[in-house]
This record gives C-alpha cells, structure tokens and sequence, in this order.
C-alpha cells in the first residue's frame, strides 16, 4: 500500500515532486493562512491515518499523535528537536530523523556576522548614518573593538561550534576556549582549542557563543549569575535556543552594563514581540532566526528531510537519526 506523508511546512516544488514519487502526499501548511494552532490542530487531524511526516517549527505534542497508530517515521527539517517529546516517540516506536550536517556552515556564517556585527556595532552605526547623523570625522562615540586576536568561549563545541571554532582561530587569530560533554581532539589539534569549565569560560572569553541543544539541562544555562560572571566588556552571542538564555536576567544584565551587549539569532518566544526591551538596546543585535535561512542551505535541508523520511519508512534510514534505539527493535 502507497505510504500517506503529512507535509506541516512549505517545501520547495521538486522536493514535493520527490515525495509524490514515493507516498500519498498531504500538504497542511502554514501557507494556507490561519492560526499557529489551526495549523497545529490541522496536522493532528491529519497524522490519525498517516505512516509518515515532514516539516517543522510546530511543537509535536504526543496528544497529537496519539491516534496516529500508522505512524512510521517523522523528519524535521532542522537539527534541533526540541519540538518533539523524544521519549515518547521513541516509545511508540516512531523514527525521529533531522538535519545536523547540512545546516553547519551556514549557521556558524550567521553566528560570526554576530561576532562582527556587534564588536564594530555595524547595526547601529548604519542606523546612526542612515538618520543623517554622520556630519564629520568620526570619534571614540562611535568606536567598536577588535574581533581579531581576542578570547572566544564556545558553549557546545559539536558540529557547528567546530565551524565556529575554525573560522575564529584560522580567519582571526582568535584564542579558542570550549565547553563541551566531550573533548573535541579535532579542533584541539586543528584550532589550538582549549577545553575548560563554564566559569573559566565566563570569566576569560570576550565573545561568548552559545551552541548547545536546548535540553532541561540546559535551559537557562545562562542566567542572572553567569551573565555577571562574564567580563563587563564582553558581548553574548546566542544562535542555538533562546531559552538557554534567562531573558529577563539578560536585558537586566545589558541594561546594568554587566556585560557590553548581546548578538541574538533566537528569543525564548519568537517571533519577538515588538515591545520587547530587547529592541530599545542599542548594543544589542537581533535577527528573525535566521541561522540557516539561505536559498541554498533550506533547500538542501528541505532535500534532505524528505530523503530521510523516503528511506526511514522503508525501514532504509541509518544516518541522522535522533532516537537511534528505535532502529534496534
């Protein structure tokens, strides 16, 4: 029997054909207008007698699927998967397959527009010029500070970190400081990399880069003591989760001066409302999520989905798995 797919994110016309080669394609999409939770709604409609599903930026709930028995196989188009309830899937038996590879270089480019953006304040001054202020020679008010030959702590050194790692030490001479669950020998070798505690980190790094999932550990990692644990000159990049960041503690510590500013890719609610203090800060850098949004790398991770979902629901899919255990029943 052909397998149904449920489609809850718009894909890219050749990736859509793709599918259609291989299932019954249903798409239920935020495109069609409506509500975040009509779309919701409308795709646990549409999982009771699916085998499989693709799309992303929609919390999967297991009330959602607990009628969807044909349930096979769903493929997120991200590397986070924090919009699934992991041991639940697992489970019930369901494959969980994601990006992680095909996302990295784009992502550690946003993380180091970050860097840049907010240590030579590119925002803010081309704000500043764009509102004809700029009359004459510029002066130590509109100075930033150097990137190169500075410290760089990267919290979670895996695929991305890595990236991250090696554009820093080898574009801009930056000394390296990790936190990770492991040692990365390879950028220790490669990068000069050194692995240390958070609060070494803390206290040593200039840029602090935020790079970890968002797991119960990890929420609010970041918070009111960590951020004043930092050097009052340095400056917080967030490209991974919002809420491994107190935001409260956070707009508290940039208002105070406790850190310099902040280079921020994601919020603990997005999108980010429009009264957010956040905004009102002029050393502060804010982007709509945009870690991996090039034409090139969304249609290959949209690509990549779709043949993770193919191969998981003919029982063929080994790599990007992210409850393997499911594979060993």
């Amino acid at each position: 029997m052909t397998p149904k797919i449920v489609v809850y994110k718009t894909l890219p016309e050749d990736v859509l054909d793709y599918l259609r080669e291989h299932a019954q394609v249903v798409v239920v999409d935020s495109a069609r207008g409506g509500s975040h939770q009509a779309l919701a709604d409308a795709l646990g409609e549409a999982l009771v007698d699916a085998d499989g599903a693709i799309g992303a930026s929609v919390k999967v709930t297991p009330a959602m699927i607990a009628r969807a028995t044909r349930l096979k196989a769903v493929s997120t188009i991200s590397v986070g998967v924090d919009n699934f309830d992991l041991d639940d899937l697992t489970r019930r038996g369901i494959v969980l397959a994601h990006t992680p590879d095909v996302l990295t270089e784009s992502t550690a480019d946003t993380v180091f527009a970050l860097v840049l953006s907010t240590a030579r304040r590119v925002v803010e001054l081309a704000e500043w010029v764009r509102a004809g202020h700029w009359r004459g020679s510029i002066g130590p008010a509109q100075y930033g500070v150097d990137v190169h030959g500075k410290t760089i702590g990267i919290v979670g050194l895996g695929r991305i970190g890595g990236a991250l790692a090696r554009r820093a030490a080898l574009g801009f001479g930056m000394r390296v400081i990790y936190t990770n669950r492991h040692i990365n020998e390879a950028a220790e070798r490669a990068y000069g990399a050194r692995r240390v505690e958070l609060d070494e980190l803390l206290a040593q790094a200039d840029f602090v880069c935020l790079q970890a999932p968002l797991t119960p550990q990890t929420r609010h990692l970041i918070g009111a003591a960590q951020l004043s644990a930092m050097k009052r000159s340095a400056i917080l990049i967030n490209a991974s989760r919002g809420a491994i960041v107190d935001e409260a503690a956070l707009i508290e510590a940039l208002a105070n001066g406790t850190i310099a500013g902040a280079g921020l890719d994601v919020f603990e609610r997005e999108p980010l409302g429009a009264d957010s203090p956040l905004l009102a800060m002029r050393n502060v850098v804010a982007l709509p999520h945009i870690g991996s949004a090039t034409h090139e790398t969304r249609h290959a991770m949209a690509r990549c989905a779709a043949e993770n979902l193919v191969a998981a629901l003919a029982g063929r899919l080994r790599l990007n798995v992210a409850n393997p255990e499911v594979l060993a029943r």
